[in-house]
């Protein structure tokens, strides 16, 4: 399985951390010196979870005219922050290409959801039951978002990144995905609720961050560990790490307990906050022109109820 292409949509709006100090007293550096956010994207009025998954696929299909929207024949889509639930992420983007019949799914594993949607589309190929896929990573994170809430109100963004995936090497550029691996740890520690959202309750809170941090370095380093050694790579000639964008401290003890230095990490959380399923893809994107033949990438996840994964990559 291969990755052809990757394309990413951000809101226009930029929100600084002056803006959360004017709200509620955060200082600039405290934020930052806490989470390694200084900026974040926030959608405008009009804009959403659907409407920035098809600028996104928009954009992936007009890079690519070897992989045409007619050649798509499965859909998958991940989001935690939904537009509409019935008519979701993956439906609209269905309707944007304008192609029928064919399976169109929508996920949500927090911020996993990136590697579960590819692990998806690897079973379908693998079933014979498609080719070419489009997978989409979108959140509307500031539709949910408690501005006032001085324990997480600061950390979200917006954003959206559209993949396009296929059975067999379309061109020398393509991302091999050597392997996918996957798990679940909602019964670990403060999983059913350290971070939730509960549309009927209450936006997005995150009351337990310390939880979420010390299994989050845990997970993301053990199954990197774990992803390069079933596939014989050792971590030094990693070429790239591309961590969840969740917190910047969070890259550092991954780095720190893999033996990676810091130019390894590719990181946008500086510029964009956490923009949930869709960070890591939209890193993937951005370092797509800097990859050469032969390195080797990992990306690496977790989110909330504490899911988490990794993925292998090789040009």
């Amino acid at each position: 399985m291969y990755i052809h292409q990757v394309a990413s949509y951000l809101p226009a709006d930029i929100i600084d951390n002056a803006h959360f100090t004017r709200l509620n007293g955060l200082s600039s550096e405290w934020i930052t010196e806490r989470t390694g956010i200084r900026t974040r994207r926030k959608a405008a009025p009009g804009e959403n979870t659907n409407t920035m998954a098809v600028e996104a696929t928009r954009r992936v299909l007009a890079q690519t005219p070897d992989f045409a929207a007619a050649d798509v024949d499965l859909i998958v889509a991940g989001t935690y922050t939904p537009h509409d639930t019935i008519y979701t992420v993956a439906h609209a983007v269905q309707r944007e290409i304008n192609v029928s019949d064919i399976p169109v799914v929508s996920i949500s594993s927090a911020c996993s959801s990136l590697l579960n949607a590819l692990e998806i589309v690897e079973g379908y190929f693998a079933m014979g039951k498609a080719r070419r896929a489009l997978v989409i990573v979108s959140e509307h994170n500031t539709a949910y978002n408690n501005e006032d809430d001085t324990v997480a109100g600061h950390l979200w963004g917006d954003g959206a990144a559209a993949l396009l995936v296929s059975l067999d090497r379309l061109a020398p550029a393509d991302l091999r995905v050597r392997d996918i691996r996957t798990g679940g740890a909602g019964n670990i520690g403060k999983a059913d609720e350290s971070v939730t959202l509960k549309p009927v309750e209450r936006g997005i809170v995150m009351p337990y961050g310390k939880d979420v941090f010390i299994h989050a370095c845990t997970y993301m380093t053990r199954v990197t560990q774990e992803i390069l050694a079933r596939n014989n790579v050792p971590v030094e000639e990693l070429t790239y790490l591309i961590p969840h964008q969740a917190n910047l401290r969070i890259t550092k003890n991954v780095l720190q307990q893999l033996g990676l230095p810091n130019e390894r990490a590719v990181s946008n959380i500086e510029d964009l906050g956490n923009t949930g399923c869709a960070g890591a893809a939209i890193a993937l994107g951005s370092t797509w022109p800097d990859l050469q033949p032969g390195n080797q990438v990992v990306v690496t996840v977790f989110g909330g109820g504490y899911s988490y994964g990794a993925m292998l990559l090789e040009r």
